[in-house]
């Protein structure tokens, strides 16, 4: 109890902090994976197809093990899966590092994409329960886009560390970060605000609103046939998977684009993509704040968020047609970094359609929704190896051999554009009457 009349303390922005730091993470150790391409495939010898093999390894633990961490986080509690999250994905980052070939690094980033499945939901989940519905756009926003300022460092970072330590010994160090953040969350964390030291009365009354209880743990079934019949689920999933298509164009494959195609070298490449994924990373932060002001501007913000989804993939499609035919690097640089910050500014507006449309399983079912992304992934990893393989074989090289697939990727963004005109807000509990 705290005395009369005291100030609301602010641990919950402390927490925000925590969540920044866990994306941030996540993203620095997905994304160097792509900049250290080019020197695994000259040590162990792969193909393009091989590593697109890799990638997709990731890809496919990432989307089968996301609807069961989002599942365990509502049923035990986002501190204990959140840390396990961590640090599972920890030692299989380090452990890439001690790959001797194909298969081992088949293993190793199958094994890593379990381990990072589920973060996202718990996140969701987390942010549901210490912040206020007008707070979590801006929430969502900012741990977004520490997301992809983790993925701007990683590029960079990777290329120097590279350069220093070999890229055996850089998974070694980004694996360490992880560890340390899992076990001073798990210190620090509590699932329900009320049970946290740092939280008086008044911050607690801030984050439920006036109200004196905080929402009950789900342990109940999933009513699936209503979340796989609910259009506004449907669409959502279609939007992820579009989106996951072109995003992991940048993640993967970007920076050996940069030196096979464009001739850069690691250094400069790897600046380059830390340039374009700092668009995504700009983009989430204005998606955030304008997710809570199309709050204070409309009072039908789903058909807001409608109408901004659909003029941002617009508008990605544009930069990226127009970056693709531009010679100088820099400034095709510029077009493809402005379609991610497009592209990017729909993700918090996303996931604030997605926290209520999944009503109280957003765990669950914001696991299904968002890692059914893993669809779009793996397939822009597949054909994108084997495309430049194929052209490569054919004896084209540089652009020629990967700019025609780029058009592709345009098409995917206008498709997308049209999935965001498509979706329509119906929660899932008003189709419960069905058997769950």
């Amino acid at each position: 109890m705290s005395p009369p009349g005291s100030q609301p303390t602010k641990a919950r922005l402390i927490l925000a902090l925590w969540l920044c730091g866990l994306t941030g993470v996540l993203y620095l150790d997905r994304i160097c994976m792509a900049q250290a391409i080019v020197p695994i495939q000259r040590d162990l010898n792969l193909s393009n197809t091989q590593i697109s093999i890799v990638g997709m390894a990731f890809t496919l633990a990432y989307g089968l093990f996301e609807i069961p961490s989002g599942r365990w986080g509502d049923r035990f509690g986002s501190r204990i899966v959140l840390t396990r999250i961590v640090v599972w994905w920890s030692i299989f980052t380090a452990f890439t590092g001690i790959c001797n070939g194909f298969y081992a690094l088949v293993l190793m980033r199958f094994m890593f994409g379990v381990g990072e499945a589920g973060a996202f939901p718990n996140a969701a989940r987390v942010i549901t329960r210490w912040f206020p519905s007008f707070e979590r756009g801006r929430v969502q926003g900012i741990m977004l886009a520490a997301a992809q300022f983790g993925a701007v460092l990683a590029p960079a970072v990777t290329a120097h560390l590279i350069e220093r330590i070999g890229w055996q010994w850089t998974f070694a160090v980004f694996g360490v970060i992880g560890i340390l953040w899992a076990l001073g969350f798990w210190w620090w964390f509590r699932d329900d605000p009320g049970q946290h030291w740092g939280v008086n009365g008044e911050e607690l009354d801030h984050i439920r609103g006036g109200i004196g209880e905080s929402n009950p743990p789900i342990h109940g079934p999933i009513p699936w046939k209503a979340a796989l019949s609910n259009r506004g689920v449907l669409s959502l999933c279609c939007i992820m998977i579009l989106g996951a298509f072109y995003t992991y164009l940048i993640y993967v494959w970007f920076p050996k684009y940069l030196q096979n195609a464009r001739g850069l070298d690691n250094i400069r490449a790897g600046n380059l993509t830390s340039l374009v994924i700092a668009g995504s990373a700009l983009g989430m932060l204005l998606g955030g704040w304008l997710g809570d002001q199309l709050g204070k501007w409309t009072c039908d913000t789903v058909t807001a968020r409608r109408y901004l989804g659909m003029f941002c993939y617009l508008s990605a499609a544009g930069f990226l047609f127009l970056g693709t035919r531009c010679d100088d690097p820099l400034v095709f640089s510029l077009f493809w970094g402005l379609s991610f910050f497009s592209m990017h500014i729909t993700l918090p507006n996303w996931w604030l359609l997605a926290m209520p449309q999944c009503g109280a399983h957003v765990g669950s079912l914001s696991g299904l929704m968002n890692g059914i992304g893993f669809l779009g992934a793996i397939s822009s990893q597949w054909f994108v190896g084997v495309y430049t393989d194929s052209r490569k074989a054919a004896g084209f090289q540089g652009r020629a051999q990967w700019d025609p697939m780029f058009d592709v990727y345009v098409v995917v963004l206008l498709i997308g554009a049209i999935a965001w005109w498509s979706y329509r807000y119906r929660p899932v509990e008003s189709n419960e009457s069905q058997p769950a």
